[in-house]
């Protein structure tokens, strides 16, 4: 399963002016164990914030590998790298003249800059690093594996349930039966790996790239950051992890015929070679988020040239597949169909496959729903541009008392404060959460050039920018507020990081 990545949907910013220009119907879309939505960018606090990774989050953001649920998530595909950032090439206006207005962005003359906050604003807390999902095992290909925590969980159920089918085939092994059903689960999750890797080579071979590799309870996620640019290569991509599994369950099968299949080596075999049959079957099942999912939204994009509408159908049919297995899967296995005997009477082996097959069934369901969400919020993605979310700036000097720009600011009808050096070329930004910690009567004696961050390159990004483009450029640098310039290095305004967080999560709000 190739979950792209995103984990997640954006964290609120601090930001509290009022008014900004962007999608409209707030409410955020949630995310599951399939795709992950782009990113929005995460702020930082000036003085201390440090560049992270790729984030959330926050949706992201849904968007497989493992055991019968790899769950063969689809890809949530995060934001494209590379954004484009421009340096200035020329003199900024003069100290005392506000940068010239970005055309077809409205003002905000009702809701001065030197207000916005209200002293309620805090200072953003940068995430913790709980985004790397568990215990670092390698960088394969230079893409980095992590064990969820999960992973035991389901390691030690494995060794108990596995590890008493061996005691009944080969009762002469006694309490060592439990260290060859160790054994097969540490084995089986390998396979795993090797059917996500499937999936992580072909999304390199495709130059999309892979944040990283995830084994946890229910199987293994590759979280891939771009979507397919072709319905081809969406079908490959999906195909080729079950495919795998094939392979290996083949490999095992060949294995088999070389061993005693009463001997512990061949019990293991056996056991690694269902196992993989299986996890290909069930990723092969045509619904999102599994494989088959995807392989299916891949033909239906191809005949209708239309993404959205292969997507539309995979969950749909993958949310059918949840209902089939939540009803169907204890019924199989009561009837025996699935090469147990048959039980009359309701125990607690019933029990164990109903709750089974009702966690199959959400995490199919969730995941059927989040690939909806994420298709829905690449449509609307372009909608988010920096032309028309940024804010109208006035650039002053450091020494500038904060009380005197923000007068100027207030009298141009602008909302942020760029501080420029002597020549005019901007040099920092005022933060807006600093100010909001100022008192009004102490803002005659506080320099406007104390509460700036110094703009670094990744801080200055182009008026052109839209959609994954700008997400990309600016969790690429988290920051509160970044200077945005035209093509020819001409200041067009600043953009805040909660102006983008909140068009981003009413983008995902908005239906298609």
């Amino acid at each position: 399963m190739d979950v792209s990545g995103g984990r997640g949907q954006p964290r609120p910013g601090n930001d509290e002016s009022a008014e900004h220009t962007g999608p409209e119907a707030p409410a955020p879309g949630g995310t599951g164990d399939a795709p992950t939505a782009p990113s929005a960018p995460t702020p930082a606090d000036a003085k201390d914030a440090r560049p992270e990774g790729p984030t959330p989050d926050a949706g992201a953001p849904a968007p497989g590998s493992g055991t019968p649920q790899d769950t063969g998530a689809a890809p949530d595909h995060g934001p494209p790298a590379h954004g484009r950032d421009r340096a200035p090439e020329h003199p900024e206006p003069p100290a005392d003249r506000p940068a010239r207005a970005p055309a077809g962005r409205p003002e905000h003359p009702d809701h001065p800059f030197a207000h916005s906050g209200s002293g309620k604003g805090q200072a953003p807390q940068r995430p913790e690093e709980r985004r790397r999902g568990g215990l670092l095992m390698g960088r394969p290909f230079g893409v980095p594996v992590y064990v969820a925590p999960s992973w035991f969980l389901v390691a030690i159920l494995i060794t108990w349930v596995f590890g008493g089918q061996i005691d009944r085939v080969l009762p002469e092994l006694g309490a060592a039966s439990y260290l060859v059903s160790l054994f097969f689960a540490v084995a089986f999750y390998a396979s795993v790996l090797v059917h996500e890797l499937a999936h992580t080579l072909a999304a390199l071979r495709f130059k999309l790239p892979v944040r990283r590799i995830q084994l946890q309870f229910f199987g293994g996620v590759s979280e891939i950051e771009k979507e397919a640019e072709t319905p081809g290569r969406e079908f490959v991509l999906a195909f080729v992890g079950p495919l795998l599994s094939l392979v290996l369950a083949g490999l095992f099968y060949l294995g088999l015929l070389a061993v005693d299949p009463g001997s512990v080596p061949g019990v293991l075999l056996a056991g690694l070679m269902v196992s993989n049959l299986i996890v290909a079957a069930f990723n092969l099942l045509p619904g999102l988020p599994l494989d088959g999912g995807r392989m299916l939204r891949a033909v239906v994009w191809a005949i209708t040239g239309k993404p959205m509408t292969g997507t539309v159908a995979a969950a749909w049919v993958g949310r059918a597949l949840a209902v089939c297995v939540l009803i169907g899967l204890p019924l199989l296995t009561q009837s025996g169909a699935l090469g147990s005997d048959a039980v009359d009477n309701v125990g607690m082996d019933t029990v164990l496959d109903a709750l089974l097959a009702a966690i199959l069934a959400a995490i199919i369901w969730t995941g059927a729903g989040n690939s909806l969400r994420m298709a829905r919020l690449r449509e609307h993605l372009p909608e988010l541009r920096a032309r028309t979310l940024t804010r109208r700036a006035v650039p002053v000097e450091s020494d500038t008392p904060l009380s005197e720009a923000l007068r100027r600011a207030n009298a141009a009808g602008a909302r942020a404060l760029v501080v420029v050096d002597a020549d005019g070329v901007p040099v920092s930004l005022v933060r807006e959460a600093a100010i909001v910690g100022v008192p009004e009567h102490r803002r005659p004696w506080v320099p406007a050039g104390t509460l700036a961050q110094d703009i670094t390159d990744g801080m200055r990004v182009s008026a052109e920018l839209a959609g994954e483009e700008l997400l990309d450029a600016l969790r690429a640098t988290p920051a509160t507020e970044y200077l945005v310039v035209e093509e020819t290095g001409e200041i067009y305004g600043v953009l805040s990081a909660a102006d983008v967080e909140r068009a981003f999560v009413k983008a995902m709000a908005r239906p298609s």
